[in-house]
């Protein structure tokens, strides 16, 4: 017993740090951005309603949806758009059409996650630097050279990977939501009356008097949720009760004591409104608060740079990208990767996101239409797992998502407001991420029709080959393939210019499918060609790690030597010829062929090992 509350007192600790990290660094740009825009005037009872619709939008969004309503869709314990999106397509897999669809907008959302992944460092760190500014206005000209040396900083590191300093987070984040609940509670005890902002009629009343101005401020409102995606997203990592336990009993206090306390702040001192949470604290405690702050925003953008990892490894599985070197900066942890591409590419766009809107009020127009357009996929698509995967009455499954679904359609569409002052930023990286997975996933299609049409039967091949058997030689080579049963070009290569054939032939094809985790149990289908010749397909999740050599290792009880010594791996390029009739668009197929030159191999995805023999032939077909 004593063990398992460890155990839990443990994951919830790391919940804190890698779920929470961005929800909880809100505090430093939400009131501000509400109360800053000058639609509010600052009267008794605007600060109660405001409030009121800030605490709300907690208990519906996060505590109702994701709490309550959508981490119960895992997808075998995991969780994330991926997941949900596997979740729905496999619930209407019998209905083609729909299934299509949901795969286009759930695939989309997954191109927003690029677009929050890019905003959110960049705004979290800027507002904690901006803390500067009120210990001293002479640092303002020092705010954005700072904020970009601690971002390379941070994106420099991914390399060496978290495990060193992920056992920090947690204890991190905990001082965190520890300070911002005391900074709350010393404002609130000069204007206790504040809590009675709890009450939702405030809420109500505010927007039955100011429909209008509640309408424009709801764009501020919703970045008092920004992260709560990560609730599910994260699931996987540490189960659902810690992430439970944590919201409950730390995270939503926390955050309620200080926003309510910067609510009395403003009561009592209306201009404290150019930066109310930084002008909470006493003068002595700026700098420290100022770095703590700092360490909060560099762990809440650390779990989202981890997750678009993550992401991006998952999507490249499901055949939305083209194959990315991957690194496993963990032996361990096979969930500890880290993708040079897409680090740096983040990094040049966060770069991008801090010199175009040099503050965090600015950032600030830029991030609300990403995070809702997200949220409201993500409902969409919780409607199809509650109806058809979970199989509940059509009444009950609008109920349970329709009114999350008016809830969230309201923030978005007030941040469609902000489109041209900023949002429309997320939105153009989400649209290009989306081109092209969508562009890379239909040129695979079309690649691979073409390559079947004009391929061998290979049982057939075999046949006619042993008839007069070429010299064989000893090891075994391992020929990879698209499709199982034609022959892949590779054996075809070896055979004209060495005119010999291994012992042991394997021919392999690898199959990823809408599933996290496959087991070891069921990684191998083998069947047995004759003349010591197998065809197999292995089997992956989108988040197993694709070792191949390892999978393969399970053949040596089936009479097939895999010593890695003396295992050839045949790896080859297909050849990206122009479609011949029926097919994308010319800039379509020129995309798919310059993403296809770029794509850096199958070996280091398959995770080949270093003294492996790669022979080259002239196409490639995993």
């Amino acid at each position: 017993m004593s063990v398992q509350k460890s155990s839990l007192a443990a994951l919830t600790l790391g919940a804190l740090g890698v779920v929470y990290g961005d929800i909880g660094t809100s505090v430093l740009y939400a009131v501000k951005e509400v109360f800053g825009s000058g639609h509010v005037a600052f009267t008794h009872e605007n600060v109660y309603g405001v409030l009121s619709i800030i605490f709300w939008t907690l208990t519906i969004i996060v505590s109702l949806k994701y709490v309550t309503l959508v981490l119960r869709a895992d997808n075998h314990g995991e969780g994330g758009l991926v997941a949900m999106l596997t979740l729905a397509s496999q619930a209407v897999a019998d209905k083609p059409q729909l299934r299509k669809l949901l795969l286009l907008v759930g695939i989309f959302g997954t191109g927003l996650f690029y677009g929050d992944g890019v905003i959110t460092p960049a705004i979290s760190v800027l507002s904690a630097v901006e803390g500067l500014e009120v210990f001293s206005p002479a640092t303002q000209s020092a705010v954005i050279p700072l904020t970009l040396l601690i971002l390379f900083a941070l994106f420099a590191v991914q390399k060496h990977g978290t495990a060193g300093i992920g056992k920090f987070f947690g204890p991190v984040t905990l001082v965190w939501f520890a300070a911002i609940a005391v900074l709350g509670v010393g404002n609130i005890l000069g204007h206790p009356e504040i809590l009675w902002a709890m009450s939702p009629h405030h809420a109500l009343r505010f927007i039955h008097d100011e429909p209008k101005i509640a309408f424009i401020i709801l764009g501020a409102v919703v970045l008092c949720v920004t992260g709560g995606e990560a609730l599910y997203a994260d699931m996987g990592h540490f189960g659902k009760r810690p992430i439970r336990i944590a919201w409950f009993s730390v995270v939503m206090p926390a955050l309620t004591l200080n926003y309510f306390g910067q609510g009395a702040l403003l009561l009592s001192e209306p201009e404290a409104v150019k930066n109310p949470f930084f002008m909470m604290a006493p003068e002595w405690a700026l700098l420290p608060l100022v770095a703590l702050a700092t360490a909060a925003t560099v762990i809440a953008s650390q779990a989202l740079i981890s997750g678009a990892f993550s992401v991006t490894k998952q999507v490249i599985q499901l055949g939305y990208l083209p194959r990315l070197r991957i690194e496993h900066t963990s032996a361990r942890d096979t969930g500890q990767i880290y993708i040079p591409f897409i680090n740096w590419g983040l990094f040049v766009l966060v770069v991008l996101a801090v010199m175009l809107f040099k503050s965090s009020s600015n950032l600030a127009s830029a991030y609300g239409i990403a995070v809702t357009l997200h949220m409201l996929i993500t409902t969409v698509l919780t409607f199809f797992v509650v109806r058809y995967a979970w199989r509940y009455p059509l009444g009950l499954a609008v109920g349970a998502t329709g009114f999350f679904f008016v809830i969230d359609f309201a923030f978005f569409s007030s941040n469609l407001l902000k489109l041209l002052d900023g949002g429309w930023f997320p939105l153009l990286i989400g649209a290009a991420v989306f081109t092209l997975m969508t562009t890379w996933k239909q040129g695979r299609a079309l690649l691979n029709a073409s390559l079947r049409r004009d391929a061998l039967d290979l049982p057939s091949f075999l046949e006619a080959v042993f008839v007069n058997p070429p010299v064989r030689v000893e090891g075994t080579a391992v020929f990879l393939n698209a499709e199982p049963g034609l022959v892949p070009n590779a054996l075809m290569h070896n055979l004209k210019h060495n005119k010999v054939l291994h012992r042991y032939n394997v021919f392999v094809t690898v199959r990823n499918h809408e599933v996290p985790w496959i087991g070891l149990n069921k990684r191998l289908e083998i069947e047995s060609l004759g003349h010591d010749c197998w065809q197999v397909i292995v089997h992956y999740g989108f988040k197993n790690d694709p070792d191949l050599p390892k999978a393969l290792a399970q053949l040596t009880s089936r009479g097939c030597p895999m010593d890695p010594m003396n295992t050839s791996y045949f790896l080859s390029r297909d050849i990206v010829i122009p479609t011949v009739g029926e097919g994308m668009a010319p800039w379509r197929e020129k995309l798919f062929a310059q993403m296809h030159h770029n794509a850096s191999g199958a070996a280091e995805f398959l995770r080949l090992p270093n003294n492996a023999v790669v022979e080259l032939g002239s196409k490639i077909e995993i």
